[in-house]
């Protein structure tokens, strides 16, 4: 029998507190789109596990994937802290917003043989006479159970070396003023703790009391774990960065004793306030604590390989994506960029990114990022890629999307006087093609050049989106002349002796889309303050002129 648990109610909220509704138009077209897993029972369940991993030496992370097939006798998912209320108005909404996905991934997994745990820890009062409770506390402890594993883990070993990405110090409520003094008060109205709301889980989440567990004990969980031959845990639910990490039976307690442990990185949420460090939006929080968890604790999925359809993404998340791709090692981009988008980029947009693989040089992990990119920026280097690869990126351009390139995007996609080898694709006229270049080579080394703006960008209106300050160039000056007539120089890279070339430029392609391309992206640029403003403000004109044909 399925067990609806009631859930708080938005409606006759004060005007101040806007009306809970609802974005189910994505959720149900996920829930129409054919799952890529079938629904008989019994079938392995093929996830994809994303991962990053360090390159040794360095603090460059590079992505992992790996497939496995799961046997759904031996899988089950956690549902961490569903709870019906929070002290949280807008962790409350998004919970609401997330729960019918959650729910139907659920129901999906079940109907194949998986078995569901729900932990809303600190309401097991209110589940003392269902049988998904009594079910919990009848499994028989193991022994040796795993050492603190009724405790809070608040780090593991693997967590050392990598910095934490956020500052939750304030508890991470995101509410306004105004909604959480209302919100307050409503909560005191239905006779609640506003410090701690939640009574039970919510009653979008289903329970099936005939085959259920209901725990939110370490201990009791880790037996059942062990008592039906679990080898497989996913987790979904809130907050990522606290209870889910950090309950007995979150992430860090699960894949430090050798479970395989994924978290579900579009059914989570966190706890992050963006007046607090990094200082980016909420979204990007959640981002910045996933490719953390990915870095140092366990690998994720995405609810779309169960479901099919594409991952849920919460209705106000607005952020425009930008797809960066790298694959260079001369200028140490994989380190610059990514802290360019935290520090500049992290209010504004979602950055995605399409990384060369740890297994595989020359090919790319991450390509499904652009399905939903408005922008790609493409940082590589004399790369050939397999060819299906090669032919996403030429049919992003082909749609006129914007496409941004940095310092060796000139000569991405061909190798130097040598032809692609077999089974890759190159692309040699894609500076000339993309961004109106014509990369030949490099002046000396030694050469000192000056960055200032061009007379073109002083003099023409459509150019003078485009404001920096003289600076010092960090890097060696490119050969780039002649460029496409239609390119519009913006800035040029001047040096005693040499004719100044064009080192910052838009390009109006044939397909109608948007480019900008620098030469500039040498590590010593991005300590420059007016190169990472020119980026940043190339980034902000390309997303505003996206949508033009």
């Amino acid at each position: 029998m399925i067990t609806r648990i009631w859930t708080l109610s938005f409606v006759m909220l004060s005007a101040v507190l806007p009306t809970v509704v609802l974005s189910l138009s994505q959720n149900r077209a996920s829930a129409n789109q054919a799952s890529p897993n079938s629904d008989d029972s019994g079938d392995p369940i093929n996830v994809t596990l994303r991962s990053q991993e360090q390159v040794e030496d360095t603090r460059i992370f590079l992505p992992r994937v790996q497939q496995q097939a799961w046997d759904p006798q031996k899988s089950a998912v956690i549902v961490c802290d569903m709870w019906d209320s929070h002290h949280c108005y807008r962790a409350v909404q998004r919970a609401t917003e997330m729960a019918p996905r959650m729910n139907r991934f659920l129901q999906q997994l079940r109907r194949r043989g998986v078995t569901i745990i729900h932990a809303p820890s600190g309401c097991m009062q209110a589940y003392e006479n269902d049988p998904a409770r009594h079910r919990a506390k009848q499994e028989p402890l193991v022994s040796p159970l795993p050492v603190d594993i009724a405790n809070w883990c608040y780090s593991i070993d693997s967590e050392s070396k990598v910095p934490y990405p956020i500052d939750q110090s304030d508890g991470g409520e995101d509410d306004t003023p105004e909604e959480h003094r209302a919100w307050h008060q409503k909560l005191m109205e239905q006779g609640r703790d506003p410090a701690a709301p939640w009574k039970r889980q919510m009653d979008a989440i289903e329970i099936d009391s005939s085959r259920d567990f209901i725990s939110d004990r370490g201990d009791e969980i880790w037996s059942l774990l062990k008592n039906h031959s679990i080898e497989n845990v996913m987790l979904v639910g809130v907050h990522t960065n606290m209870c889910v990490l950090g309950r007995p039976f979150g992430l860090r307690r699960l894949a430090s004793n050798g479970i395989n442990t994924v978290l579900v990185r579009d059914l989570t949420d966190t706890m992050y306030n963006p007046a607090a460090k990094p200082y980016v939006s909420h979204f990007t929080g959640t981002d910045l604590i996933i490719q953390y968890i990915e870095r140092t604790v366990c690998p994720t999925i995405s609810s779309d390989q169960i479901l099919g359809g594409k991952a849920f993404r919460f209705s106000k998340d607005q952020r425009p994506t930008i797809a960066m791709m790298i694959g260079e090692s001369e200028y140490e981009t994989a380190i610059t960029l990514p802290a360019f988008a935290v520090q500049k980029l992290g209010i504004d947009y979602r950055v995605r990114y399409i990384l060369e693989s740890v297994e595989d040089q020359g090919s790319f992990i991450g390509f499904d990022e652009l399905d939903s990119a408005d922008m790609l920026l493409v940082s590589v280097r004399r790369k050939t890629l397999p060819p299906g690869q090669l032919q996403q990126i030429q049919q992003f351009v082909a749609a006129g999307k914007p496409v941004l390139g940095i310092r060796t995007a000139s000569h991405a996609f061909c190798l130097r006087k040598q032809d692609a080898p077999e089974g890759r694709s190159d692309w040699p006229e894609f500076d000339a093609q993309v961004f109106g270049g014509h990369y030949t080579d490099h002046h000396p080394n030694g050469l000192r050049s000056t960055v200032v703006p061009s007379s073109q960008s002083t003099q023409s209106e459509s150019a003078r989106w485009l404001k920096f300050k003289p600076f010092q160039q960090g890097g060696s000056l490119y050969k780039v002349r002649p460029l496409e007539s239609d390119a519009s120089v913006l800035a040029i890279g001047r040096a005693e002796g040499i004719d100044d070339e064009p080192v910052a430029w838009t390009y109006r392609r044939q397909d109608g889309g948007l480019s900008f391309y620098t030469s500039l992206g040498h590590w010593n640029d991005f300590s420059e303050t007016a190169f990472v403003e020119m980026l940043q403000q190339a980034i902000k004109h390309l997303s505003a002129n996206r949508n033009i044909p």
